[in-house]
């Protein structure tokens, strides 16, 4: 390979992996059929300890969306959660707290949505359930036992779906509170293997959304990688 097309290949790589974020807000046209399959197919190639690939996937779009959004916001309303992976605020070290607090900070403020407003914030959660109006979402589940070994390896299928999505102009957004609702997604969409690790809603995003446009910081590479030699 010459040197030219490498620096090419790494710049549109680069460019790639950088420019990819999640959208929480879309236009309703649907993604082409022939293009979802395209994208499926690719993340599919994922890496996988012995190659187990031990993902299941269930993507949902039409009337199919409309039935689970609903049944996903009343089981919210009436507090059904039914998380197959254990979730809790105490799971975060203060670094972590700090990183989300800022993040909050940035995509409320977009929102119009003020530090205190509990109830606003509240709401916007709920109407997350609808997906941030994607008229795609897909659920992955994590087959075997849905220990942490093969849940690591459905969270590299998920990175390269978020990829090979961003490589197809589709835009998306991983949404753990999707996953709350595990055994709501099971009944409508009549799973009966696996663990659901997340959800994540996709279409194409509405780029005047000024909940688009938040940015997010990352970690220097000195505070979370070290280079032994």
């Amino acid at each position: 390979m010459s040197g030219l097309v490498f620096t090419e290949l790494s710049d549109y790589a680069e460019k790639l992996i950088r420019g990819r974020h999640a959208t929480r807000a879309f236009r309703p046209e649907a993604v082409p059929g022939d293009t979802m399959r395209a994208i499926f197919s690719l993340a599919g190639t994922a890496p996988s300890n012995s190659n187990a690939q031990p993902w299941r996937v269930e993507v949902v779009s039409g009337a199919r969306r409309e039935r689970l959004s609903d049944a996903l916001r009343a089981a919210h309303a009436e507090q059904r959660t039914t998380a197959d992976f254990p979730y809790s605020e105490g799971m975060y070290a203060p670094v972590h707290q700090e990183r989300r607090a800022a993040f909050g900070a940035g995509l409320y403020g977009a929102l119009g949505i003020g530090p205190d407003d509990h109830a606003a914030r509240a709401a916007y959660d709920a109407e997350s359930l609808r997906f941030y109006g994607a008229p795609h979402a897909a659920f992955l589940f994590v087959t075997g036992d849905g220990g942490a070994r093969l849940a690591a390896d459905v969270g590299a299928y998920m990175q390269t779906l978020l990829l090979a999505m961003a490589a197809y102009g589709v835009d998306s957004c991983p949404q753990g509170l999707l996953s709350f609702y595990a055994d709501t997604v099971r009944d409508e969409l009549g799973v009966d293997e696996g663990k659901l690790l997340v959800g994540i809603s996709f279409g194409y995003a509405e780029e005047s959304a000024p909940v688009n446009r938040v940015t997010t910081e990352r970690a220097a590479l000195e505070a979370t990688t070290t280079f032994h030699v």
